[in-house]
């Protein structure tokens, strides 16, 4: 199994984007891309704006040449219903339910989006907990968890892509993962490889709590304990935390011991992280005369 992370808030953007090539089939997981609109009382500089073009056109390349598209759930770094919207033209597409288990802006965006689409994929399916097969690739989703801890931001479907020696699992945003049915989803697949957002620690005491913060290390210890990993990479949310690796600290002892690798996206890639958003104020101290235009809108998530 080919598993090949696009954008993530390691290497400069907000998102999660994920191609896995399996012997049966290409396969993308949320193909967006976005930006926090305002960081630090700053808009995005120059090198993000740059960045995201980078990973957009990275994005439409491999979305285009995939088989199957999923949509995990409806935040614009996940999806983008605007553009390029010719990705979808003759493909499986597996999307989030738009009316069940959806908060308010959510439902909009969902419904704008497959008006968007409407004739383009030769086959869609709402893909909450349901499984799917592809020759000997199967593709199960879980039930709609919390984005997050509670239902404020909606639910998501996390993915597990199973081609019958390896199991992959892409949690979108759990924001942990902090709650039971988040982590039993991957406690009962027993990945091999887990994609994680990780916990919204940026806003630790704010919009995220310290119980919450505690959940997450102590289920994904958990994984790590229970799980045949190869590795687990945490990140998007998590890595606009500057402390993010001190956060976790207990994780990394863990994981250590049973000679697994914690990673960040970049450094499954094998490059440098790139924590832009989280450096934007030295970026704009370092280089405060670049320029930079984006065709993309920058809205929130």
């Amino acid at each position: 199994m080919k598993i090949l992370p696009l954008a993530f808030d390691s290497i400069g953007t907000r998102s999660m984007a994920t191609f896995v090539e399996t012997k049966d089939v290409k396969i993308f997981i949320d193909p967006g891309v976005s930006l926090a609109p305002i960081r630090y009382g700053l808009p995005p500089h120059a090198i993000e704006l740059k960045r995201m073009e980078e990973h957009w056109n990275k994005i439409v390349k491999l979305a285009s040449e995939s088989d199957i598209l999923i949509t995990s759930h409806y935040h614009f770094d996940h999806f983008d219903p605007n553009e390029n919207l010719e990705i979808y033209e003759n493909k499986t597409v597996l999307i989030k339910h738009p009316r069940e288990k959806i908060n308010f802006s959510q439902k909009g965006r969902s419904a704008y989006f497959l008006e968007q689409i409407k004739g383009l994929p030769k086959k869609l399916e709402y893909c909450d907990g349901r499984e799917f097969e592809f020759g000997k690739t199967k593709i199960k989703f879980s039930q709609p968890v919390f984005h997050g801890t509670n239902p404020k931001l909606g639910w998501v479907t996390e993915v597990l892509i199973d081609d019958g020696s390896y199991k992959f699992i892409h949690t979108s945003d759990v924001e942990g993962p902090s709650q039971k049915d988040q982590t039993d989803f991957i406690l009962e697949n027993r990945p091999n490889l887990v994609f994680c957002d990780g916990p919204l620690s940026y806003m630790l005491g704010f919009r995220y709590s310290y119980e919450s913060l505690n959940a997450s290390v102590e289920n994904m210890i958990k994984i790590i304990n229970s799980c045949p990993l190869d590795a687990f990479v945490v990140d998007h949310h998590f890595l606009r935390d500057l402390r993010w690796k001190e956060k976790i600290a207990k994780v990394f002892e863990v994981a250590d011991k049973k000679k697994i690798k914690i990673l960040t996206a970049a450094e499954f890639l094998g490059k440098p992280i790139e924590m832009l958003e989280a450096r934007r104020k030295e970026l704009y101290k370092k280089y405060p005369e670049m320029k930079a235009v984006t065709k993309r809108k920058i809205t929130e998530e």
